[in-house]
């Protein structure tokens, strides 16, 4: 691909892709199997992006192999494939919990505006949820018993479309609970939490996706990857920004949103490590050896101070 066309693709592929999918989440909500479809939908998204990293990657050292072909592919086969299978289904679980759950509770204390445009319903809905979201995020961050699950997802040392949903299910849930709990209490309706689901699922996988991107204003709004790079810095000061899923709205509120003139770092992790297989990732945060191996070093009191946990995670 030629530079003058990469140019013209950089500043397309975020809006794009996001106007792609919401036209796709439409398409998928007014059939007759609308989970189905958005999956299938989905999954097309994954592959497109999958193809444009080859193309116009972010940073080429994340396309490249270490030398280790053969111990890649049996890892891949062995666990690798089951992490991201299940990671595509954490990725969904909003909006196929909304499906399964909404109708059951039926929950309608009329607090919801109703009456209002579903464009409307989805933006407050959506602030709403990011509320909790946000503090969900920056809690894992500031919180070392949070911390041990949220570190599964910094221990990627590179960032491409696959890693999207790769979350301890522990993290998923405390993500859930302060992000969707608030929206049943007020009776938001199923289209409502369908819609949220969708955004969320699409802006994460631009969020993580090794493309060269150019967002410009959108980094006001959105969490763009140039954001969400910043946040995988391997230093504590720059990684405990940019919390935002979808919308920046709380960084900027509360001083946490990052956005220098200059390139993201591309050395991405942390200190720690994390068991290599799919059960012992699920398994190691439970025990003290393990918090040791994710911290990098003996566990600490959880009751010590922000300060002194950061310390600990970047030691």
């Amino acid at each position: 691909m030629t530079s003058s066309l990469k140019s013209l693709l950089s500043p397309a592929v975020w809006p794009g892709f996001f106007l792609a999918g919401m036209a796709a989440s439409a398409f998928a909500f007014s059939s007759s199997h609308p989970l189905l479809v958005f999956v299938g939908f989905y999954l097309a998204g994954v592959l497109a992006l999958g193809a444009l990293e080859k193309l116009v990657p972010h940073q080429e050292d994340w396309l490249r192999s270490d030398g280790e072909a053969m111990n890649d592919i049996a890892h891949t086969l062995l666990t690798k494939g089951a992490v991201e299978a299940l990671s595509a289904i954490a990725t969904l679980t909003p909006l196929i919990s909304a499906s399964i759950l909404q109708p059951i509770l039926n929950f309608k204390p009329g607090l919801w505006p109703e009456h209002w445009p579903l464009f409307f319903q989805v933006v407050l809905a959506l602030i709403i949820a990011e509320f909790g979201l946000y503090w969900a995020h920056r809690i894992a961050h500031e919180r070392l018993f949070f911390w041990r699950f949220h570190a599964l997802h910094h221990s990627v040392e590179k960032l491409w479309v696959v890693n999207t949903g790769r979350f301890h299910v522990m993290d998923s849930l405390f993500k859930v609970c302060l992000s969707q709990v608030p929206l049943y209490l007020m009776g938001a309706p199923l289209s409502v939490f369908l819609w949220v689901g969708a955004v969320t699922a699409y802006i994460g996988l631009l969020t993580h996706c090794n493309i060269r991107v150019k967002t410009g204003p959108l980094d006001y709004v959105f969490s763009t990857p140039n954001l969400h790079r910043w946040h995988h810095s391997r230093e504590i000061w720059e990684s405990n920004t940019n919390y935002g899923e979808n919308l920046v709205l709380f960084d900027l509120i509360f001083s946490t949103y990052y956005n220098p003139a200059k390139a993201p770092p591309k050395d991405i992790g942390i200190s720690g490590r994390v068991a290599k297989g799919f059960v012992g990732q699920i398994l190691q945060p439970f025990s003290q050896r393990g918090v040791a191996e994710i911290l990098g070093k003996q566990p600490i009191e959880s009751n010590l101070p922000h300060e002194a946990i950061s310390e600990q995670k970047t030691a």
